[in-house]
């Protein structure tokens, strides 16, 4: 995946293909071993992840689901959900109704790693994610 419309994310790569008020859709490519986002919630909008190839593992709640191609699972608002990838990484389309989730989250989370010159500082990280209305999870 390449272009300009291509945002990186540490090693995943963004790609929107819709934004506007009703919905935000985007491609995310994940590779082997890709650092993904801390386990969060949001209350602002539901999100459905579809799978384009490869395998992500989503768990929502308390239910673990592995997603491949032409799979979908639904995360409804305030439900705690993250996920990770099998060994040959994986590719997802995500869908978040209504479209107050966007391009913006993903272009400041990627500056803050880029800025790093090691592991993203997780209080800078966790700032970034709640100013564009994500709840991370509290450790377990």
């Amino acid at each position: 995946m390449a272009g300009a419309d291509t945002i990186d994310v540490g090693p995943l790569q963004i790609r929107f293909l819709v934004e506007n008020d009703a919905l935000s859709m985007f491609e995310c490519h994940v590779p082997p071993g890709g650092r993904v986002p801390a386990p969060h919630s949001h209350d602002a909008f539901e999100e459905t992840i579809y799978g384009l190839s490869g395998t992500t593992f989503f768990t929502v709640g308390d239910e673990r689901h592995a997603l491949t191609h032409g799979q979908a699972v639904y995360v409804p608002r305030g439900l705690v959900h993250g996920f990770d990838v099998g060994n040959e990484g994986a590719v997802f389309l995500a869908v978040a109704t209504p479209g107050v989730f966007g391009s913006a989250y993903f272009r400041e989370l990627g500056r803050v790693i880029a800025a790093s010159a090691g592991p993203p500082n997780p209080q800078d990280i966790m700032s970034v994610m709640r100013r564009h209305g994500l709840t991370p999870a509290s450790p377990n």
